[in-house]
């Protein structure tokens, strides 16, 4: 139980700064894997004969597909709840350890499973498990990454996410020809290998120091922040740790004048905006299901052969070759992302969406028009693409960087439980939907996404650069919430400020108003928890 208890271990203390982050980076990536590996698994499988013949019930009952597929992201839905009440007390890495023991419980009992019941179940306890580890990863590593590369790291992140939607699709493809039950178990267990390695790595890695700093551990926060300072000058690396623990303390006097901590203070405004910035992390979780990449995800062999009129072989390797480009795609925003900043790729992202969207009808209101299909194959190809650049990632990363560390894992779990639930309603509707109104469902989506563009101009403030504690500073005492056209400004200006002060007193040379601050931040320090 060591590696529960103790923020860090001997193991991590020798390893330099960098070598930390890319275990942290490794750890969140394995986790993700897993949840792209569970997204894109079970698509594969329900057309396999030998699935069919172990839940034939399945076959004759588009609802009750729907539904079988759906009930993960309600067991996904349920354990984001879970850490809405829990995930402060648990902690980040205790959070992502039981959820990946929970997770490996579901997967055994899906594997393992002889009738539909028993799969059922198996979902919702995966479902479970994985609610508890995607409402956490992205907090953890937000506040254990640089805001120079926060954006970047959660980016890769997103893109390990996508490398196991593909493994699954090709893990799929590679098992069609074998007739036994392993066609569908052997994938299936595949998931408990994946929750073990993030357990491993993630028992050697430190926990958040903005979490250990809330709970009033300052010794070992300003430990681990010191492990995580990547500079070579000693006595530089001492003041840039006191510096940032002094950030993160007074990040937390603030909003403990602004709230509580408790439950209800996701619910209400005051200065620091705690329902507005709730709001709009659910929003982009919102927005990332409605705009029809689940039913991409997770139907890709269906509508290849419902829609395109494809056979099952050739279903199931375009859909691996989708998970590739896919893939490939999301590896895109990595440079871009600290660049361009959140707010172009979001709106450059729902554009392209709503456009393939339009040419997805138009190509397949005539099944087995040849042309027509590989136009619409094409597409969906292209319809990943924009998702990637735009929408894969940053609707994990926003919800973790905007809200206040008050708050954050009960605002992250809060985004979570949206995603999940949005994420069952599609999943749950797309198989009715594509037996009932064919074309037209794409309809639907492009509608959705073309209303995204004004929505994310509008309300969508820019985090691009900004620590999570200077994040605060765009929200205090504002009172609109068209905070999105001045945001970037707004930001920039703030973070030249704040790095300005930062080097002053990393470099010895505070002014009289930095000392100011750092008597009021003292204060904190002598608090007891």
């Amino acid at each position: 139980m060591k590696p529960f208890d103790k923020p860090f271990t001997i193991a991590t203390s020798r390893l330099s700064a960098p070598w930390l982050l890319r275990g942290i980076t490794m750890a969140c990536g394995a986790g993700f894997l897993l949840f792209g590996f569970d997204q894109g698994v079970l698509g594969g499988l329900l057309t396999g004969r030998p699935f069919e013949e172990q839940f034939p019930e399945l076959v004759v009952n588009s609802r009750l597909q729907g539904a079988t597929v759906a009930i993960y992201e309600i067991g996904c839905a349920t354990g984001a709840i879970f850490t809405f009440f829990y995930g402060e007390v648990m902690g980040r890495r205790r959070g992502i350890i039981w959820g990946m023991i929970i997770l490996s419980i579901g997967a055994i009992l899906q594997f393992m499973a002889y009738g539909l019941p028993q799969l059922i179940v198996g979902r919702v306890v995966t479902g479970f498990g994985n609610g508890m580890t995607t409402s956490t990863i992205p907090v953890w590593h937000s506040e254990t990454s640089k805001s120079h590369n926060r954006g970047r790291n959660v980016c890769i992140e997103l893109g390990v996410n996508i490398f196991g939607v593909m493994l699954a699709y090709w893990v799929d493809f590679g098992f069609r020809h074998n007739e036994t039950g392993w066609q569908w178990r052997f994938p299936l267990s595949l998931q408990i290998v994946f929750a073990l390695i993030t357990v491993f790595f993630t028992c050697f890695l430190p926990e958040s120091p903005r979490w250990l700093a809330s709970k009033n551990r300052l010794e070992e926060a300003r430990e681990v922040i010191y492990m995580l300072d990547t500079s070579t000058d000693a006595d530089k690396r001492d003041r840039s740790t006191d510096v940032e623990l002094d950030m993160i303390l007074e990040a937390i006097r603030v909003e403990r004048e602004a709230g509580t901590s408790s439950f209800a203070d996701c619910f209400r405004n005051g200065n620091q905006r705690f329902l507005h910035r709730v709001l709009l992390g659910c929003g982009s979780q919102m927005m990332q299901q409605v705009s029809g990449i689940n039913l991409i995800t997770y139907y890709a062999p269906v509508i290849f052969q419902k829609s395109l009129g494809m056979s099952r072989d050739m279903s199931l390797m375009l859909s691996g070759f989708n998970g590739l480009a896919y893939f490939l795609s999301s590896l895109v925003p990595i440079p871009l992302i600290e660049r361009l900043g959140r707010r172009k790729l979001m709106i450059f992202g729902a554009s392209g969406q709503c456009i393939c969207m339009i040419l997805l009808a138009a190509m397949t209101e005539d099944v087995g028009n040849k042309a027509k299909g590989i136009v619409a194959a094409v597409c969906l190809f292209a319809f990943n693409f924009f998702f990637s650049v735009g929408w894969l990632a940053i609707p994990w990363l926003y919800p973790a960087e905007i809200a206040p560390l008050q708050i954050r894992a009960k605002a992250a779990a809060l985004s979570t439980t949206t995603n999940w639930l949005f994420t069952f309603l599609v999943v749950m509707i797309t198989p009715v939907a594509i037996d009932s109104i064919a074309w037209k469902t794409y309809i639907v989506w492009a509608c959705t996404n073309a209303a995204f563009v004004p929505i994310t101009y509008f309300f969508y403030v820019e985090t691009t650069g900004q620590s999570l504690e200077d994040i605060d500073l765009i929200f205090e005492g504002e009172k609109g919430v068209f905070l999105g056209p001045a945001s970037a400004k707004r930001a920039d200006e703030i973070r030249r400020r704040k790095n300005q002060e930062r080097r002053a007193i990393i470099e010895g040379k505070p002014t009289e108003e930095m000392i100011e601050n750092a008597d009021t931040v003292s204060s904190l320090k002598n608090e007891k928890a």
